[in-house]
């Protein structure tokens, strides 16, 4: 499956922004969907993993109650909206898919990438 995330951009502190994780070539219901950030000079973190079983989505405490993912199995995108944004989400947000049912917060897990996309959020 190919992954394409797109929807970031510069938004100030507070402000709301929904980033699109398109996929092709396979179906994306099938695939469990995990959204990981890396802000310059630091690691790949994770952000947030949804089953493709059930809907049960982790999120990293730091996001927790700001960002949520959905799912629309029809246009075969996964969404991750942000709201209530800080200087600190600034970042490359990047999509990943997998087969797997568990280990989701690892990027190991993960077999499918997207190319990220940058999140700025201003003071």
């Amino acid at each position: 499956v190919q992954l394409q995330a797109s929807g970031g951009g510069l938004v100030q502190a507070g402000g709301s922004l929904r980033l699109s994780c398109v996929a092709s070539g396979r179906t994306l219901s099938r695939y469990a969907i995990g959204w990981f950030r890396q802000a310059p000079g630091k690691e790949r973190d994770f952000v947030a993993g949804m089953p493709f079983i059930g809907n049960r989505t982790n999120y990293a405490d730091s996001v927790k109650g700001r960002f949520t993912v959905s799912r629309d199995n029809a246009k075969n995108t996964v969404y991750l909206q942000m709201s209530s944004l800080k200087p600190e989400d600034t970042a490359v947000y990047y999509c990943a898919a997998t087969t797997g049912l568990s280990g989701l917060a690892a990027q190991g897990s993960y077999n499918y990438w997207g190319q990220g996309t940058q999140v700025t959020v201003s003071s």
